[in-house]
């Protein structure tokens, strides 16, 4: 265990794609109650991939892609519950999240996956979960660092 700013914090290794099933399992037993996991990490480090892989292990059956474009999508779970997936690269400012009606998915608590969630300023709520993905020069391994 690490600490990053005084709180708790869980580093994984990844080598490869298909560890990221077992990785989104962990984090799922990890953080029970949590809903809101707020993904970062530079362009390429493989956030949509991880969502994807978060969602198999929900047992989402939709094709999970990123909402570039529309800003959210909408997936249900193997009993129905919805997942809400967000990437917030093309937001201009965070007040456009006002526009989507945010506080029904952030506070619906509904699991929610927030990409580039940096560009929503003190939107994300203060008990969401930061999943930080950082790339390792050359190798290419990521490695996934949770705080709560």
């Amino acid at each position: 265990m690490i600490h990053s700013d005084n709180l708790p914090a869980f580093q994984i290794q990844c080598g490869s794609v298909s560890e990221l099933d077992r990785i989104g399992a962990q984090m799922l037993l990890m953080f029970p109650e949590e809903r809101v996991f707020a993904v970062s990490g530079p362009m390429g480090a493989g956030k949509t991939t991880f969502i994807q892989a978060i969602c198999r292990q929900l047992g989402v059956k939709d094709n999970v892609s990123s909402p570039t474009f529309s800003i959210v999508n909408e997936y249900r779970t193997g009993s129905g519950e919805p997942v809400f997936h967000f990437d917030l690269y093309r937001l201009r400012k965070p007040e456009e999240l006002l526009d989507i009606g945010y506080e029904d998915y952030f506070f619906s608590g509904d699991y929610c996956f927030i990409e580039w969630p940096e560009l929503a300023g003190m939107l994300i709520p203060a008990g969401a979960v930061k999943v930080e993905i950082t790339v390792e020069e050359g190798s290419g391994a990521r490695t996934f660092v949770f705080i709560r």
